[in-house]
């Protein structure tokens, strides 16, 4: 049988049915050490992926994970943790997963082989050449994301591939290679280890480098942040606390004049300006804090 990496056996862990529990522990642990490195080992494709997608973005573009399984979970929780961490759309980074929001939470039988409900996926989200799509497979085979990535490519569209096995049918297709390898899995082909657990730190790497170029953060501060609930509200309070050295109460003053609007706010202290006109640099130099207040 042809076996992909993330398919075969792991020779270190034959035993592991066998070794008290702290043995067990500690050979996941040495098995996950491996993924960082893994993971760095693809920084430079990374890198590539992320400043090709945040030119299309810039162009009104929009970043679409598609994938099966544990591969389409991370996509959708990554897109999903976007709007309230960076005050995106909801429809500006999207996570499609075979088989619907039902996979989310339960196997949907037959969804990952579905090639053509990939690219009908696509087909519905009228992706352009704007967009970026990526398909995320451990193994690089799933049906379904290859679909998504073969209607993406010929839309036009940025196409990357995430995976964990080289060389793949869904590598391929992409323009952009994400490949950490990680190696056989402690326990064979339960990819939602190593695999995935690599696929959620380049995910990770790839929201968060997009929206820092896209003007989402001052310094190491989520200044886009949407105060929609009072651990966000009291966030929000904190950033402009930090980020213009007043005090607790007075930020909260000032956000409150500029209707809880975290950007204006700072940009209104730092620059000695009116929130309205804190607003309208903002709007003219595409959100970034650190140019508005010159």
């Amino acid at each position: 049988m042809d076996l992909t990496l993330t398919e075969e056996r792991n020779p270190l862990t034959w035993d592991i049915d066998t070794l008290p529990t702290l043995g067990m522990l500690d050979i996941i642990n040495a098995e996950d050490q491996k993924v960082a490195l893994a993971v760095r080992d693809e920084l430079p494709n990374i890198a590539a992926a992320v400043d090709a997608i945040t030119a299309r973005m810039q162009r009104g573009g929009r970043l679409i994970y598609i994938g099966a399984g544990t591969s389409g979970r991370l996509g959708v929780l990554d897109a999903s943790e976007c709007p309230p961490t960076f005050g995106t759309l909801p429809e500006l980074v999207v996570g499609l997963i075979a088989g619907g929001s039902a996979a989310l939470t339960e196997a949907v039988e037959g969804a990952e082989d579905n090639r053509e409900g990939g690219a009908a996926e696509l087909v519905e989200l009228e992706v352009n050449e704007n967009d970026s799509v990526i398909g995320i497979a451990a193994s690089g085979r799933t049906p379904y994301a290859i679909g998504g990535l073969q209607e993406a490519k010929k839309r036009g569209a940025l196409t990357i591939s995430l995976v964990c096995n080289s060389p793949s049918l869904l590598e391929n297709l992409a323009e952009i290679h994400i490949t950490p390898l990680v190696g056989p899995e402690v326990i064979s082909g339960s990819t939602r280890l190593k695999a995935g657990t690599a696929q959620k730190m380049v995910l990770n790497m790839i929201s968060t480098a997009v929206m820092i170029r896209l003007g989402k953060s001052y310094s190491n501060l989520m200044v886009d942040v949407q105060p929609t609930n009072a651990k966000l509200r009291e966030r929000a309070r904190r950033i402009v606390a930090e980020a213009t050295g007043l005090h607790l109460q007075q930020a909260t003053e000032i956000l409150s004049a500029c209707n809880g609007e975290v950007k204006t706010a700072i940009v209104a202290v730092l620059a000695g300006i009116s929130p309205e006109h804190a607003r309208i640099r903002l709007h003219e130099i595409g959100g970034y804090v650190r140019k508005a207040i010159g």
